[in-house]
């Protein structure tokens, strides 16, 4: 089933994810159960309590939680640095890129 994009109502990225959890549906209209409502907003209260230690080293978590989703590892390793970023380090590869060839 196909949807008009409607700027009022964005249907990807993560303006859609916190506009859907602000109304309480999913994306594909259907309820969120109001206790993981209720977990969410929990988490994300103790999480902006938080104290930050900058946003050079938030922006590169994002970068690299997302960008693995996108680009092979030595792919975003190569941009990282690219942005005067530290590349991946091995823990995070191993994290963001588990080795396959013994799933089952």
């Amino acid at each position: 089933m196909s949807r008009d994009w409607n700027p009022a109502t964005p249907y990807r990225g993560a303006e859609a994810i916190e506009g859907a959890i602000a109304r309480g549906v999913d994306l594909d209209g259907s309820p969120i159960p109001n206790s993981q409502l209720e977990l969410y907003r929990t988490v994300m209260e103790l999480e902006a309590g938080r104290p930050r230690s900058g946003v050079t080293k938030t922006l590169r978590d994002r970068i690299v939680r997302i960008g693995c989703k996108h680009f092979p590892p030595e792919e975003l390793s190569r941009l990282l640095q690219e942005a005067n970023l530290s590349p991946l380090t091995p823990q995070e590869a191993d994290f963001f890129y588990p080795d396959t060839t013994n799933a089952p």
